[in-house]
């Protein structure tokens, strides 16, 4: 199978990988192809970016959540579009441990046989940006390079140099990005604010994207990315009948979603509503809920002027609907949300407070689950992540928990997964598709519709 595509990685962290992607998508799209947009890693915030240039929706590429096979079932099966194309994360070889590259950028573009761009800050260096370029090009057997973007060139003459330099490497030079100042992207404790939160960001990416847009080699971008190596065929999904409905939160508060998860959920027989925790004063009939993760933090104080919803919740899941939350959705089902000294009251629904701390908490986790729960039906490992600045301090010592960690923090002593009447909530994020999540929630959502 023929799936044109295109790797964007980084040297390091912080190169400008999600402002060139958003632009490599842009040129691509000015060029009559539609792009179907990808990330490596867990993360939620930079996809918001991708799928607000492409129109398209993004999908997570993460090794660990995944496997191997499941990630490249995955990437065929959803690169519907003329052109894929995946945003890296962190450096190029970051992987999950120091001594090799697993589930970096580096090892999705192997499994995906993809050629790749490495995007190089060049603000502090000249001559020698070829040292640099040489290592990323020696390190690894098959480093998959295939052209170099240089960002941040201070000059005519900084970019003279540069290109002087890496002309040994015989790595072409795809574009050459001016510094400017007005290319820089608002950022938060957990990364780049997402677009859901504001128009002005989504505004702010395209005139960001059209900008450098300028300063890409187009025609040399599609000629590498429609030279693909081949990739085996697969069967599509088989979706079941329509059997229950699922509440979603989604808004400007709770907007962490794995689109594979919504997606399984549907695949299972889930019919999928969505509400904002900060503006409805109704739930939409279901027969369960999910709440993903996010920043209640930032929006505490609209979370807690709309008490009806907090009631409504509370009530619910006092009645045993079935209710799965992540991380965000966690914080907002305890009793109140500290953050900036000030305290906001929240659904209450487990007898705990939230308290936002400087210390961020960035793991991939691994662990069992313990009990049958709201989404197993029997006792097994699991693999997962869990990114926030926030604890949980416990008003009683009465809590139970569904997950015990080998990796990872989680909630309490390396428990995760608190567990209330029909309600599972934690820290952990967690890969459907990595075993029968789906399908246990939404069984567990049609017998609760019949009780």
């Amino acid at each position: 199978m023929k799936i044109p595509r295109i790797v964007i990685a980084g040297a390091t962290s912080g190169v400008g990988k999600t402002s060139i992607t958003c632009s490599i998508i842009h040129s691509l799209q000015k060029q009559g192809y539609s792009v179907q947009p990808f990330k490596v890693g867990p993360d939620y915030i930079d996809p918001s970016y991708l799928s607000s240039i492409s129109k398209h929706e993004t999908y997570n590429l993460d090794v660990w959540l995944m496997g191997k096979n499941r990630l490249l079932d995955n990437f065929i099966s959803n690169s519907k579009c003329d052109v894929s194309v995946i945003e890296g994360v962190m450096g190029y070889y970051d992987g999950f441990e120091g001594n090799s590259n697993y589930a970096s950028t580096h090892h999705v573009a192997s499994i995906t046989k993809s050629p790749v761009l490495l995007v190089l800050d060049t603000s502090k260096t000249a001559r020698s940006i070829a040292a640099t370029t040489l290592g990323f090009q020696k390190f690894h057997r098959n480093s998959r390079i295939a052209g170099i973007i240089l960002n941040k060139i201070g000059s005519k003459k900084h970019e003279f140099l540069c290109r002087s330099a890496l002309e040994k490497t015989k790595i072409p030079i795809i574009g050459v990005i001016p510094k400017n100042t007005l290319l820089n992207m608002e950022s938060r404790h957990l990364g780049l604010i997402p677009t859901l939160e504001s128009q002005t960001l989504k505004t702010q990416i395209e005139k960001i994207s059209k900008i450098i847009s300028k300063y890409l080699d187009v025609n040399q971008i599609i000629k590498i990315a429609k030279n693909p190596i081949a990739l085996p065929n697969k069967s599509k999904p088989v979706h079941k009948k329509i059997k229950t409905t699922i509440a979603v939160a989604l808004d400007t508060s709770f907007n962490f979603y794995y689109q594979d998860n919504l997606e399984a959920l549907r695949r299972e027989g889930a019919s999928l509503k969505f509400f904002s925790p900060v503006k409805a004063k109704n739930i939409p009939k279901c027969d369960g809920i999910y709440i993903g993760g996010g920043f209640p933090e930032i929006l505490g104080k609209s979370l807690e002027k709309n008490v009806t919803m907090k009631k409504t919740i509370k009530k619910l899941a006092e009645d045993n609907l079935p209710i799965y939350a992540e991380c965000g959705g966690l914080m907002y089902l305890t009793k109140s949300i500290s953050h900036h000294n000030k305290k906001y009251k929240m659904v209450g629904l487990f007898d705990a407070e939230t308290k936002m701390t400087k210390k961020m908490r960035l793991n991939y986790t691994k662990g069992k689950i313990a009990s049958n729960t709201l989404i197993s039906d029997k006792p097994h490992n699991f693999h997962g992540h869990e990114f926030h600045y926030s604890e949980i301090d416990f008003v009683s010592n009465d809590s139970k928990f569904a997950y015990d960690l080998e990796i990872g923090e989680g909630i309490k002593k390396h428990q995760d997964g608190m567990m209330q009447n029909n309600t599972l909530a934690s820290y952990c994020h967690l890969y459907f598709d990595s075993s029968n999540y789906a399908q246990i929630f939404v069984k567990n959502c049609v017998k609760a519709s019949r009780s």
